[in-house]
């Protein structure tokens, strides 16, 4: 019956993924809202279709063999006797299971990862990245992955053997902690494989700056990312806390953009710097760290449901299978709360860039970010609400069109 369970818990989370990718998939027919209709020519937008539709039937498929997966692997009990090779402590029978998962999961993600990067984006001129780049990121993901999945392991299993039951507040405040060291420490991380070189001296980098200027705002460099080794896609963000903080453009997007786009982009980056967003984010998801604290206490707490696969006691690597099985119901509604956060987020940061005088090259530059990024300019509500951190470009454009007639006029705010 245990058994049972955690396959129908497998399955409710990847229907709940199908449905996603099908209404997806279907909404590629969607009426294109009249603002943006210039994004895309006829032609573009036939390739787009079928680009969007390729990916859709990746993800189903991808999400189709994750569950078949997910199902060999605990209905003939392999963690239980891959764990068996190993020695008998704890610590040993923990690392088992979380390398098994972790090698799993990874060759399977690796085989779509692949398809859709080096055949897909490939094929509609999106990828850059060589097949030694694509491997080297993917040992790196491997490592990383498995390294804070054994962290996150090793904390569950000391803080439930030390404390019992009491582990849930001290476990969610811990893993919050780690989430804000990770964040804090991105900056040096994202530069594994990348490279990151200062804004060059020029019109650009004096605009900049004075944007930041003007508002008392300090960051420790403006810099440009070597994206274009990847990929042909524009993006920019801004990362890190205190004295590390940085604001990073892709090469592509600087390449890409006049300098009112880029400075419009640069001050939509900025407000969410003068928000303390990413603070704000991690803040918020303190809720979804304490449900997730719950369900692990739930996973470790009772025997039964780790003897119903093989192993005599509870193994702390699976009670982290399990935690990702039972978040996997919960964490669409908790994502939906961050989602619509985020997206509010992002109208506001759009509003700085209208209040710095930008609103014309913001709409310019959001239709160039769309187009040169393939983006669905019609989505449907359901996507948008369960999955979308940033607003449909058509809503965007809008919300900036009326932001800049109440600068024009402010009589007409009522």
């Amino acid at each position: 019956m245990i058994v049972w369970g955690a396959i129908l818990l497998a399955f409710l989370g990847s229907l709940y993924t199908m449905v996603l990718n099908i209404v997806q998939y279907r909404s590629a027919n969607n009426p294109t809202p009249e603002s943006v209709a210039d994004v895309y020519d006829a032609e573009t937008y036939q390739t787009w279709k079928r680009y969007s539709a390729e990916h859709c039937r990746l993800d189903i498929v991808s999400t189709v063999f994750s569950f078949v997966l997910t199902v060999a692997l605990l209905a003939t009990k392999v963690y239980a006797a891959f764990a068996s090779l190993f020695p008998d402590t704890v610590m040993m029978q923990l690392l088992a299971v979380v390398l098994l998962e972790t090698v799993c999961s990874t060759v399977l993600n690796t085989v779509f990862r692949y398809i859709g990067t080096m055949v897909i984006e490939q094929k509609y001129g999106f990828n850059r990245s060589t097949k030694k780049t694509f491997v080297l990121d993917t040992l790196r993901s491997l490592l990383l992955s498995f390294l804070l999945s054994y962290v996150l392991v090793v904390l569950m299993a000391v803080l439930h053997r030390a404390m019992g039951d009491g582990m849930i507040l001290l476990f969610a405040a811990a893993v919050f902690l780690i989430t804000l060291l990770i964040s804090f420490l991105y900056p040096i991380f994202s530069r594994i494989g990348n490279t990151f070189t200062p804004l060059e001296d020029g019109e650009l980098k004096e605009r900049l700056l004075a944007l930041l200027s003007k508002h008392g705002y300090r960051v420790k460099a403006i810099e440009v990312m070597d994206a274009s080794r990847r990929t042909t896609k524009l993006n920019a963000y801004f990362t890190g806390f205190g004295k590390l903080k940085t604001i990073v453009l892709y090469d592509n997007l600087v390449n890409a953009m006049s300098v009112d786009e880029i400075c419009a982009v640069f001050a939509h980056e900025l407000g969410h710097g003068l928000h303390k967003d990413v603070l704000k984010r991690q803040i918020l998801n303190v809720g979804n760290l304490l449900l997730m604290a719950v369900v692990v206490w739930l996973a470790v707490r009772e025997p039964m449901l780790h003897t119903a696969f093989g192993f005599e006691t509870v193994n702390y690597g699976f009670a982290y299978i399990l935690v990702g099985l039972g978040l996997g119901l919960v964490q669409p509604l908790t994502g939906m709360v961050m989602n619509a956060y985020s997206r509010a987020a992002e109208y506001r940061a759009d509003r700085q860039a209208v209040q710095e005088g930008y609103g014309g090259a913001m709409i310019c530059a959001l239709k160039k970010l769309a187009k040169d990024n393939f983006a669905h300019l019609a989505p449907s509500r359901l996507n948008v609400v369960m999955e979308y951190s940033h607003p449909p470009l058509g809503e965007r454009v809008a919300r900036v069109e009326e932001e800049m007639r109440a600068m024009a006029d402010p009589s007409q705010v009522e």
